[in-house]
């Protein structure tokens, strides 16, 4: 294997650890009325969205900003990672909490448990 392809593949691996490694723990729970948005009023967004808490929402300069969440427990996880576009404030999440639409919280984690833990990164 050529030089240039270990770097570049060492590069990778660096780069997902670092990923892993700032991701937050929070919890998530789910939603399923989407219009109107504090953010984008009637303007459809699609149904990988979610709203978060008030720290994050930052007086609406969350709006557009986009996430990986990650189910952490309890074991109705599904695996894998959502990627979700905050739309909206979640005026009854806690710190680090989100609101994901049913859709993205589905693909993630079984709807029968309502609350996740999660970990979350800004994409």
């Amino acid at each position: 294997m050529g030089l240039l392809t270990r770097a570049i593949i060492l590069i990778g691996m660096v780069a997902c650890l670092t990923s892993v490694a700032n991701a937050i723990a929070g919890q998530a729970t789910y939603y399923t009325v989407y219009k109107p948005s504090s953010c984008y009023g009637y303007e459809d967004k699609g149904n990988m969205i979610a709203a978060v808490n008030s720290g994050l929402f930052a007086n609406k300069a969350a709006c557009g900003r986009r996430y990986r969440v990650t189910c952490t427990g309890p074991s109705s996880c599904k695996g894998g990672s959502v990627d979700v576009t905050v739309v909206d404030l979640c005026p009854g999440c806690a710190a680090n909490g989100f609101d994901l639409s049913q859709e993205a919280f589905s693909a993630i984690a079984d709807t029968s448990v309502g609350r996740i833990n999660i970990d979350y990164t800004q994409i």
